[in-house]
């Protein structure tokens, strides 16, 4: 066997080892290419990334490149799991760990952090301080309430009363808003909002949900705004769960919706006329709630999701009784005060909708969730 191809071999062996097996960065299954000079395996999305970085990663195809045996030694004396002890030693609990389906711009300045920043390998904690520090100040850049342009604002987070404040204007030293870390939520969310680093925060105010969306040209300064969000909401909840360790909230900072997208609803008689509107379903605070268009700032409406034991169901419906849809995949959300009724464009949507209020449905409430449902049931 030549050498070459015996080095290939090797290397798909070592793929194949516990550790070695999922990416080092992103978790994907099955890499199959690898950072001679880290000594780690990654998939393809995630070698683009180290590809950026030539001055502390250098990168291979395992199965399409030329190996010599040195780097093949090097390889096999590291490996994941080794470099991990190394580059993962210190990282903070609040600090997000991107996963395969997560956006470039999380993927890319968690690979920079790691590797090119060296933030969590214990040599300096100036970074971690950064993110926790009682106040933590940014400047992005942030959508009209009732615009499509996006407008400089100055973002301050603060640990001493757990707020995030806004300010519109440059010298402005009173705050558009003062937002409470306790209902508040953050989401990449780049293709919605058409930018790479687009994010998005939500927050209750009054009772009711709102957005901002907000970006930055620089994905660091974005990023770094979000775990700093992370560690402030994870300062607030230590404070107010005193026996629980980090680890235990670490769940709760932040969390991805379930489900999005547009859907046809009806009102409380059904016999009203179908009106398209977008859907946002949150497994963290139990609400389904909707908007006239994705960027809006203001919810119109929400639902709150409780258990079966409670009286809330989801079904296929019939759309012959959908007066005015144009749409005809029909789900049936029953409550203990009404149904509502929705219609899909497509029966994937229909399905992927009907799981993810089922998954909500199967989760047990909370004492929180149970003085949301009130509140909300009040605020009808």
């Amino acid at each position: 066997m030549a050498t070459s191809e015996r080095n290939n071999k090797i290397l798909l062996d070592l793929v194949q080892q516990p550790g070695n097996n999922l990416c080092a960065d992103c978790g994907a299954p099955d890499p199959d290419w690898a950072s001679y000079t880290l000594g780690v395996f990654v998939c393809l999305n995630c070698s683009g990334m180290h590809r950026n970085l030539p001055a502390v990663s250098k990168v291979k195809s395992i199965r399409l490149d030329h190996w010599e045996d040195s780097l093949v030694e090097f390889m096999q004396e590291k490996g994941n799991s080794a470099a991990k002890a190394i580059f993962e030693k210190c990282v903070p609990v609040f600090f997000y760990q991107p996963q395969q389906k997560d956006c470039v711009i999380l993927k890319d300045q968690w690979i920079r952090a790691k590797y090119e920043r060296r933030e969590f390998t214990g040599e300096n904690i100036y970074f971690q301080k950064v993110y926790s520090a009682e106040l933590f100040e940014a400047t992005l850049w942030k959508k009209g309430k009732d615009s499509k342009q996006f407008f400089k604002s100055t973002f301050l987070l603060s640990q001493k009363d757990f707020t995030l404040r806004y300010f519109i204007k440059e010298d402005s030293k009173v705050p558009k808003a003062v937002i409470n870390m306790k209902d508040l939520n953050a989401v990449f969310q780049p293709e919605k909002i058409g930018h790479a680093t687009g994010l998005q925060i939500s927050y209750v105010d009054d009772e009711r949900s709102k957005n901002l969306f907000v970006y930055h040209e620089d994905g660091k300064v974005i990023v770094s705004f979000f775990n700093a969000i992370r560690a402030t909401r994870l300062a607030y909840l230590l404070k107010k769960n005193p026996t629980l360790q980090e680890k235990d909230l670490k769940h709760q900072l932040t969390a991805h919706c379930l489900k999005e997208g547009y859907m046809e609803k009806t009102g409380p008689t059904q016999r009203e006329p179908f009106k398209k509107r977008w859907f946002t379903l949150c497994s963290m605070n139990r609400k389904l709630l909707y908007f006239k268009s994705p960027l809006d700032a203001t919810e119109l409406g929400a639902v709150f999701i409780g258990t079966e034991s409670h009286g809330y169901s989801v079904s296929e419906t019939s759309s012959r009784n959908a007066r005015g849809s144009r749409w005809h995949c029909g789900i049936s959300l029953e409550t203990p005060e009404r149904q509502f009724v929705f219609m899909c464009e497509q029966e994937q949507e229909q399905s992927e909708w009907i799981m993810a209020f089922r998954k909500v449905i199967s989760q047990p409430m909370t004492p929180e969730d149970y003085s949301n449902e009130a509140n909300l049931r009040r605020g009808k």
